[in-house]
């Protein structure tokens, strides 16, 4: 037989301290719907279209083939991709690319401005994407395509991330994965270079990666120099993102 239920339960004590909220595990831009931004649509339109000019401009000025094998054409051939699928993306309020496609697309164009400006625009002979043995005149064809891919581009990527991309989407983790396409590059431009002759001027794309000069230790020393030096300013990056505010978003 059982005991019968008290008919008076005594309260149970009060748990000291204010409610323990537990963080949503949706993040709000799931449940909150994007809005139509065709401003932020038409900027970002505008850079994948300049992006796309200045490497058009290069296939046509030099080699298709050498003119593909830069970096920096190839950061501006994804930049005019990410660009255009994210302008569309605003145009239609779809959801934002992912973050971690966005963030190494604009590492890579800054890379090649860095890279430009503080290596190669003053070396001698003078850096030449299509093998000429002269400085570029200033708003000729080459010299037009070379602050476009080197300049133009960058800044407006870095414009877009700072005035019109919510702040705080890049993560430390996304840093290291970031590296594995110079890493790559790396590998490419080594293996292009040991198939050519060694009388093609083309062989070495960039001076500090020339193994016909430095030698393999040298050029391998450098590499992971410049490797360093990208990774800590993705780092750099993702601070930068998390510390700045977030821009205000307009309906237009």
């Amino acid at each position: 037989m059982t005991a019968p239920i008290p008919r008076d339960i005594p309260d149970l004590p009060a748990i000291p301290g204010p409610p323990l909220l537990l963080p949503a595990p949706v993040p709000a831009t799931a449940v909150v719907a994007p809005v139509r931004r065709p401003t932020v649509a038409l900027f970002r339109f505008l850079i994948a279209v300049v992006a796309a000019m200045g490497v058009t401009l290069e296939l046509i000025l030099g080699a298709p083939a050498r003119a593909l094998s830069y970096f920096s054409v190839q950061a501006n051939i994804l930049l005019a991709v990410v660009m255009f699928l994210s302008a569309w993306r605003a145009r239609r309020a779809r959801r934002a690319l992912s973050s971690a496609v966005t963030g190494a697309t604009l590492l890579y164009v800054v890379i090649t401005a860095l890279v430009y400006h503080l290596l190669l625009a003053h070396t001698t002979p003078p850096f030449s994407m299509t093998g000429a043995a002269t400085a570029p005149a200033r708003w000729h064809g080459q010299w037009a395509a070379l602050q476009i891919l080197h300049t133009i581009t960058p800044v407006a990527a870095v414009l877009d991330w700072l005035l019109l991309t919510p702040a705080a989407r890049l993560h430390l983790r996304q840093a290291a994965a970031w590296l594995l396409y110079p890493l790559v590059y790396l590998g490419f431009s080594l293996a292009r270079a040991a198939l050519l002759a060694p009388s093609n001027p083309s062989r070495y794309l960039y001076p500090f990666l020339d193994v016909a000069a430095h030698g393999y230790r040298s050029t391998l020393a450098n590499a992971l120099l410049l490797g360093l030096a990208i990774y800590a300013l993705a780092v750099l990056l993702v601070a930068l993102d998390h510390t700045r505010p977030t821009p205000v978003r307009h309906r237009g």
